[in-house]
């Protein structure tokens, strides 16, 4: 069913925890499955030189949060915007087609984060993001944070 990476990623998840002086964060939800991630960037010379997660949900939830965190490291910022759902579960191998909205939420957290980012540095918001408020990506810009709580 789960591709061994998938069951790697899942078991030994790349880049837990949260990034206390991050320039992006942005945070993701699924309404129908429950899940929430949760996206940590720190970017310098718009470089992401570290990347960081907290996610709540499936095992497919949390590896591809740890794949999207691999992916984006080392990227510019505008070759992270690129990074697709489709990217993320061809680095793992595949995801089973019931499973396939969780890499859509982790291009939907990188894009938040990323958003967040340019949000902060007085950057105009990234007009190829077509937001139609479906993947609840402007939880951060909106000050719902009480929506994750970053407790643990």
């Amino acid at each position: 069913m789960y591709s061994e990476k998938v069951m790697d990623h899942f078991s030994n998840p790349r880049n837990v925890g949260e990034i206390e002086d991050a320039n992006g964060v942005g945070q993701v939800g699924n309404a129908k499955c429950g899940d929430i991630m949760k996206m940590y960037l720190k970017i310098e010379d718009n470089i992401i030189v570290d990347a960081k997660f907290k996610t709540f949900g499936c095992g497919a939830a949390v590896a591809t949060s740890s794949m999207a965190t691999e992916l984006v490291k080392g990227k510019t910022v505008e070759e992270a915007m690129k990074i697709t759902n489709k990217a993320v579960a061809e680095a793992l191998d595949g995801l089973p087609p019931a499973k396939m909205h969780c890499s859509n939420l982790a291009e939907e957290a990188i894009a938040a984060a990323l958003e967040d980012y340019r949000r902060k540095n007085g950057q105009a918001p990234d007009e190829s993001v077509d937001c139609n408020g479906c993947c609840n990506s402007c939880y951060h810009s909106h000050g719902r944070e009480e929506d994750f709580d970053d407790e643990d």
